[in-house]
């Protein structure tokens, strides 16, 4: 995956190319229903000449086509049609049913397919990708335009083929039967050609402005949905609808421009197709009452023109699917060419053989154009004992952490476990490692027992129970309407910062980790609760790896070492009462939050 991956996306180039290299593993399936769409097309176009064979058998009699077969009886020619006819429509029929199902089928697995492929690949991408782009923008590619590409199979493709059947059979024919006059049927294809190449050169980029604009249209809305308290809490409803009127508008107008070229298609085609009929009808008439054309293969030629030019009006609603599919497709796959920049390595690390021990050595990074964060950073946390971190906002605690997950990757210097660059380890296992509870908790809408055995799907109620006692959850959870099985809502909405903590809390503790991150755990829980908390850490760390991040020094202060962070780099490290003796940064930020008190 990631040797295909690391090369640049191929942004906008060939997108049908694209697609039909993506659809490979279906070439059998892709086969099978192009046949289909073409036999069916064949016996479609077959009622005409039956029915100029009939008009031949009325007005010849003996002398008719079907005479020469060697059936004289004027009745028995007649029967012999029907059975044709009987034939051709029960072969249609067969193969429209075939190729609707093999094309809508096809089209439902591609879609499948793209959607967990490209949500796969999503979630591979490193979290800068995120943070360059909206929710909304990201949910627009999954579905909106993976969906606009399951609407061309569905129906887009089929039409391709059977307008093309159409004008290779009906125009062959044509130039065998009345090489004089076919001429008159043909000459209009190539301007309808021309004319649909060039719709399509104009459509391409207004097609491609619309997917952008019903982007933005569902990032404000994805947003906006998200932010509804916040909305609700400063009266901006007006504001937002204002807003949102003024997205809607956009993807509105770009696609009116769309509209404003392909509306134009059928009407200028069907002049085109005008001329090529009335040629045939008048001059195909005329040697038909001059005796130089049979009455029965003129009935033919003007119900085959029919056939053959008017169908080419539907183009247009074709090459309007094209189009759309052809710029969803692009957005699809400039997703999926997208490099995942983080290598997922290649050595296991099996739970059971973790001591836990971790170093940091020289580590420098920065965020995407911003001054460095962390600076030539070395630290070491020996198995099983419970390390510190505290500082000022922006000093670089958290970036430790997602460092530690690589959720980015080092930019100089190496991290190691039990002294083992954990660029080597493989991505799952050095996560699964590590149970983090951050100051940010999300909460996936569903039971609060899904909640805490997230992660660990198969836990018994019994291990849920005991990891929210340990969490001071279950006091709480059991007050609950459905206790456990109370349904949280969308990022725990309908508990409190201090409930959702305490959730998030249980949810590490039942992954039971040989390495606890603790991202400012307690920060949205009262002081009882916090302290009712501390006293279950004590069991919950023992002889477990544990990073606290804190910025309440009373919930870090029995920790067996602090490191103080300012501007990416230590400035003080110790014990509690070490700190506190120093006269230092930790001890004013003691004194500040103990309101002067210094003893420990």
């Amino acid at each position: 995956m990631n040797k295909k991956n690391s090369k640049s996306p191929k942004k906008g180039r060939q997108p049908l190319k694209r697609l039909i290299k993506y659809g490979d593993r279906y070439r059998v399936t892709i086969w099978q229903a192009i046949i289909c769409s073409i036999l069916n097309k064949i016996f479609d176009l077959a009622p005409p000449v039956l029915i100029g064979a009939a008009v031949d058998v009325v007005v010849k009699k003996q002398d008719s086509f079907i005479a020469n077969l060697g059936i004289t009886d004027i009745f028995q020619q007649l029967l012999f049609l029907c059975f044709l006819s009987l034939i051709v429509w029960g072969l249609e029929s067969i193969f429209q049913y075939a190729y609707e199902r093999l094309w809508r089928n096809l089209a439902q697995n591609i879609q499948n397919d793209l959607r967990i492929d490209a949500y796969s690949h999503l979630q591979n991408l490193e979290l800068a990708y995120f943070e360059a782009r909206s929710t909304g923008s990201l949910l627009a590619i999954l579905n909106d335009d993976i969906n606009q590409l399951e609407r061309f199979l569905d129906v887009g493709a089929n039409e391709i083929l059977q307008v093309s059947t159409t004008v290779v059979i009906i125009g062959g024919a044509f130039i065998i039967a009345t090489p004089e006059i076919a001429w008159m049927t043909l000459v209009p294809i190539p301007f309808i050609l021309w004319g649909s190449l060039t719709f399509q050169k104009l459509l391409t980029p207004r097609y491609a402005d619309v997917r952008e604009k019903v982007s933005r249209l569902s990032d404000r809305l994805a947003n906006n949905l998200s932010g509804i308290t916040t909305i609700k809490s400063f009266a901006t409803e007006a504001y937002e609808i204002e807003r949102l009127k003024l997205e809607s508008e956009a993807y509105s107008k770009s696609n009116q421009k769309a509209i404003a070229f392909s509306a134009a298609f059928i009407p200028l085609i069907r002049i085109v197709i005008l001329i090529g009929f009335s040629g045939i009808l008048l001059y195909g008439g005329m040697q038909a009452v001059e005796g130089t054309l049979a009455v029965g293969t003129y009935s033919v030629l003007v119900f085959i023109t029919q056939r053959l030019l008017w169908p080419l009006t539907g183009l247009g609603q074709t090459l309007d699917l094209y189009q759309r599919a052809m710029a969803s497709t692009n957005r699809v796959m400039d997703l999926l060419d997208t490099p995942i920049a983080i290598h997922p390595g290649n050595k296991s690390l099996p739970l059971d053989k973790i001591e836990g021990e971790i170093s940091l050595n020289n580590v420098s990074f920065a965020y995407k154009n911003r001054q460095p964060i962390i600076d030539n950073l070395s630290l070491n946390i020996p198995a099983g004992k419970t390390i510190a971190i505290v500082g000022s906002t922006g000093s670089g605690k958290s970036t430790i952490v997602k460092l530690l997950l690589r959720l980015y990757e080092l930019e100089s210097g190496t991290i190691t476990l039990d002294g083992q660059d954990i660029r080597e380890i493989c991505l799952g296992d050095l996560r699964r490692a590590i149970g983090w509870v951050s100051q940010d908790v999300y909460l996936f809408h569903g039971t609060v027992k899904e909640n805490i055995a997230y992660g660990n799907p198969d836990a018994s109620l019994k291990s849920i129970m005991m990891a929210a006692k340990l969490a001071e959850a279950h006091d709480f959870i059991i007050n609950l309407p459905q206790g456990y099985d109370t349904i949280v809502g969308e990022r725990g909405q309908k508990l409190s910062g201090g409930q959702r903590q305490r959730l998030a809390i249980a949810r590490a503790i039942l992954k039971s980790p040989p390495i606890l991150i603790l991202d400012e755990a307690t920060s949205a829980v009262d002081n009882e609760t916090e302290a009712a908390i501390a006293k279950s850490l004590v069991t919950i760390t023992r002889n477990r790896t544990t990073i606290a991040i804190a910025h309440r020094l009373s919930t870090i202060r029995d920790a067996d070492c602090i490191y103080v962070l300012e501007k990416g780099q230590i400035v003080e490290r110790g014990r509690h009462e070490q700190l506190l003796a120093k006269q230092g940064i930790y001890a004013s930020l003691w004194q500040v939050q103990t309101g002067g008190e210094f003893a420990g």
